[in-house]
């Protein structure tokens, strides 16, 4: 079984499914030695910065031209039995070469405003052809709730395979940097790409009104990138720190040291800073939308993405010791069903069924 895993998103992404790819692989590494062989699959081409055109020009080459005409001729040449799409259909494969795909979540068609003309022309696409895959990997049962729904996918062709955690394996003996911007001695963390359906306006909300009532809340440091607009939303408010991307090494740091990750994100297809957070022994609070509930399970504290309501189990969160260790032991046992060996073995388990 000679599978190719398309792992262009490496290319095109930093944040969740680079994440993915990068640990599925290093769980099916561990995997050699069975009946499966694979390989990485790209155009090894960076494009991360949103300098135009050249950003522009080289997502067209990629999907338009590399994807559709030079990789199934690639496919052939390299003799795979299966490809893996793993960031949705972009690469066409050689006729009658078998295709798996994962599905990480529906947000091009449940928010659409979210994303820029050419991600909601390109997404719809691409998600219109997964029902020619031959299975569908589902992250979360919430995502393959929605496939049915909204792609009218059966239920007999999807599979859930949960992603795995990063920080796992490094619970024991952790790699850590101290980073070099000051960091408080108690302060809330916020992890996430800096669009708006990550919700961080209502964090504003909340620090606002804390401002305006005397309410001290703990300063909070934002890890993500910022994305174009989201520099002119206003002055932020005090004891707010953008600290932009970060190694993991620093993210470990501040998991590890955080009173408690706040999520109010709307919607995730899985959520990894939501396991990354307990493996580290970080308390979460999120809202119970989309897939968090079925993720954070009963380790999390869940609040309503309302400004009094999330605000007030922030508050009680800063103010708790007992609440944040029990919930931190919680999270740590909770955690150990998401890890990337568990992901590849039952991902390699679907190859097998798309090639019987």
């Amino acid at each position: 079984m000679r599978v190719a895993i398309d792992t262009n998103g490496c290319y095109t992404v930093q944040a969740g499914v680079a994440r993915y790819i990068r640990g599925l692989l290093g769980g099916l590494r561990q995997l050699r030695g069975t009946d499966l062989e694979f390989f990485e699959f790209a155009w090894e081409v960076e494009n991360f910065t949103y300098r135009q055109p050249q950003r522009a020009l080289k997502t067209f080459y990629r999907e338009l031209i590399w994807c559709r005409h030079v990789a199934p001729r690639l496919l052939t040449r390299h003799h795979a039995d299966l490809l893996h799409s793993t960031t949705g259909y972009l690469i066409t494969p050689p006729d009658q070469l078998p295709n798996v795909i994962t599905v990480h979540d529906l947000a091009f068609l449940r928010f659409p405003k979210r994303f820029r003309p050419w991600q909601r022309w390109a997404g719809r696409r691409n998600l219109e052809k997964v029902a020619t895959a031959r299975r569908v990997i589902c992250i979360s049962q919430f995502t393959a709730d929605e496939a049915i729904q909204l792609l009218g996918l059966s239920a007999s062709k999807i599979e859930i395979v949960y992603n795995g955690c990063d920080f796992q394996s490094i619970e024991a003996s952790p790699t850590e940097s101290r980073p070099e911007f000051a960091v408080p001695s108690e302060f809330f963390l916020f992890v996430g790409s800096l669009e708006p359906g990550k919700n961080l306006s209502l964090l504003r909300e909340i620090y606002a009104g804390a401002e305006r009532t005397g309410k001290r809340l703990p300063p909070l440091m934002i890890v993500g990138a910022r994305w174009e607009g989201v520099a002119g939303e206003g002055r932020p408010p005090a004891d707010w720190h953008y600290l932009g991307r970060q190694p993991d090494e620093t993210l470990i740091y501040l998991y590890r040291r955080a009173l408690a990750l706040v999520f109010p994100s709307k919607y995730e297809g899985f959520g990894l800073p939501v396991v990354e957070a307990m493996a580290l022994g970080c308390p979460v609070l999120c809202g119970s939308v989309a897939s968090l509930p079925e993720v954070g399970g009963e380790a999390a504290l869940y609040a309503k993405l309302q400004t009094d309501e999330f605000g007030q189990a922030m508050l009680r969160l800063a103010g708790d010791e007992t609440l944040r260790y029990e919930m931190a032991e919680k999270g740590r046992e909770h955690v150990k069903k998401f890890n990337w060996h568990k992901c590849a073995s039952e991902t390699a388990a679907v190859y097998r069924q798309a090639l019987s």
